[in-house]
């Protein structure tokens, strides 16, 4: 497994953020890049599942995918308009900086 947690962005994640953590260095896919526009939640966390990649979203479907599986990367859970993009950025970077893709497994993250 990677030495650093990997992100993937469900599409109500503003693309603003891909673009700032890649800034930083961190490895990030968004929904259109990984071809699932329109795909289902459960799509969403194989494609994060088998790529190893933290779901990061505003979508409180994946909390109930979450309870009833910890077979997953990991979820970075934000619920919608209760932080700026800049919060959501420092937050995602905080969560690269101090867990690692094992910490994170099967775990939910609140930002």
């Amino acid at each position: 497994m990677s030495d650093s947690i990997r992100f993937h962005l469900d599409e109500n994640v503003n693309p603003v953020v891909a673009l700032a953590l890649r800034r930083y260095g961190i490895d990030v896919t968004t929904t259109v890049e990984a071809n699932l526009r329109s795909s289902n939640d459960e799509a969403h966390l194989a494609y994060a599942q088998q790529e190893k990649r933290v779901i990061v979203t505003h979508d409180d479907d994946f909390l109930r995918l979450a309870a009833a599986t910890e077979n997953h990367a990991g979820i970075a859970y934000c619920h919608k308009e209760t932080r700026s993009i800049g919060q959501i950025i420092a937050a995602l970077r905080l969560i690269y900086e101090v867990l690692t893709p094992e910490e994170i497994q099967g775990r939910v993250e609140y930002l």
